[in-house]
């Protein structure tokens, strides 16, 4: 068995192993393991079609689909004719030969598919990656466009040729839109990450909670997830302490866990790629540096409905888990609100034994753009900024010195005595892990090397 590539990119030709004796002969016409070790994607197929040509000069009008298809030849030849019709530098390119049961083709969305039958009694079958649907959006080509010079075995005006009326009457090249790539989604766009996501990527949809709750069965549903190719899920819930409370601890799962559960059962569903964001909530804090293999041990709800969210997501196919920490974006984050008070001439007591590291939104946008061009391997990665691990009362001083006040004046304090004055007040509070710092070293080895926390610190605060 071999794979070989074509002039169209994603347009390969399968070379199969085809044993015969005195019975008939015999071929593994698909088999996933072999093939896409070889190169061949795992685009999953879900329906199987077969089209059985009583008469040799059958021929069947160049149309690309909005999946992918694996076709074969179960008895007879083909003529076979490719043409891209996606958008981009190759729209319009040609590949042609003749198909037999031993030749098989992985053809892309997008590309035009057509073939004429050259013996009586052809059965042509493919896989298909999503089930046929009757609004599904096709574009069509004319079988006898001149500017592409496909040479038919059979001339299309000879009295063999069977044509359909639809595909004799199809638009010329310069008639037809090449077909876009699926889109991307972006869930979650008026958070601190979501804002920044969708101005890192102009192009794709971004939706609010108002515009689709992924946490509500009935519109998720109703959404078109066929239309997307990758899903990007900036929503979730955040408030650590509130997720301690009886509603609090509802909402954290119904968003967290179950939401991303569906999202990956829909990514699992449709081929989408799904990008999700997890927390250093998901850790105890008893390792002083967590890599990407520690298994969750989350000390309280908000904690382990983001470690829920993980495991879901992570029977995806095709997922990445961006696990972060600390995050400071637009908005209210704990980095504004010390160069509040350090504005106020404030003195705030501030935790001084829990470490970690900063990460800015500019980075986790970075470092998702990131892995996603690369074409990563899936996964779960740890994303954060770099430099040396500190405290969060040492972070409140840098703040404070860029603002002009002395790292003296922020006092600090443990986290067990902030917790005991909280609860004196009669608020709830969610344990956190003391130690929060993530191993970066298999973001590093992608290619992407985060900046450091405080020089992206300064950048923020504009020093």
């Amino acid at each position: 068995m071999e794979i070989q590539t074509t002039p169209i990119p994603g347009l390969l030709v399968v070379h199969l192993d085809v044993h015969e004796d005195e019975r008939g002969w015999f071929k593994e016409n698909w088999q996933r393991a072999k093939m896409t070790a070889l190169g061949l994607p795992d685009f999953g197929p879900v329906q199987n079609n077969v089209a059985y040509n009583a008469k040799r000069g059958v021929t069947r009008g160049i149309h690309a689909e909005p999946w992918d298809k694996y076709i074969g030849v179960a008895a007879g030849r083909v003529f076979g004719a490719w043409v891209d019709l996606r958008v981009g530098e190759t729209f319009g390119r040609v590949v042609t030969l003749e198909q037999t049961p031993g030749t098989a083709v992985f053809v892309p969305r997008g590309v035009g598919n057509s073939y004429q039958v050259l013996e009586d009694g052809t059965a042509y079958t493919y896989l298909v990656n999503d089930h046929w649907r009757p609004d599904a959006a096709y574009t069509s080509l004319n079988l006898a466009e001149p500017t592409l010079g496909i040479d038919w075995p059979i001339p299309l005006d000879s009295h063999e040729v069977e044509l359909s009326e639809k595909d004799l009457l199809a638009p010329s090249i310069g008639e037809i839109a090449p077909m876009l790539p699926k889109k991307m989604l972006i869930i979650g766009a008026r958070g601190q990450l979501g804002r920044e996501l969708a101005a890192a990527f102009p192009g794709a949809d971004a939706v609010t909670r108002d515009e689709l709750d992924i946490t509500d069965g009935g519109a998720v549903a109703a959404w078109p997830w066929s239309d997307y190719g990758l899903v990007v899920n900036a929503a979730g819930y955040t408030k650590v302490d509130e997720a301690e409370t009886p509603l609090g601890r509802a909402q954290a799962w119904a968003a967290n866990a179950s939401a991303s559960a569906l999202l990956a059962w829909l990514a699992r569903e449709h081929q989408i790629t799904l990008v999700s964001y997890s927390s250093d909530y998901v850790f105890d804090g008893i390792a002083s540096v967590h890599d990407e293999n520690e298994p969750p041990a989350p000390l309280g709800v908000y904690g382990q409905s983001k470690a829920a969210g993980d495991l879901a997501v992570v029977a995806a196919p095709r997922h990445y888990v961006l696990r972060t920490s600390w995050v400071v974006g637009e908005g209210r984050n704990f980095v504004r609100t010390m160069q509040r008070l350090a504005a106020e001439g404030a003195t705030p007591k501030v935790v001084d034994d829990e470490i970690g590291r900063l990460t800015f939104t500019s980075t986790l946008v970075d470092a998702t753009r990131h892995l996603l061009t690369v074409g990563a391997p899936y996964g779960v990665y740890n994303v954060s900024n770099g430099g040396e691990p500190m405290s969060w009362r040492e972070i409140a001083a840098e703040v404070f010195e860029l603002s002009g006040r002395s790292r003296d004046d922020v006092i600090p304090t443990t986290a067990s005595y902030y917790r005991a004055s909280q609860s004196a007040q009669g608020k709830v509070f969610a344990p956190r892990p003391r130690n929060s710092t993530l191993d970066l070293a298999k973001l590093r080895s992608t290619g992407f090397i985060p900046p450091d926390q405080l020089e992206a610190l300064r950048a923020y605060l504009g020093g």
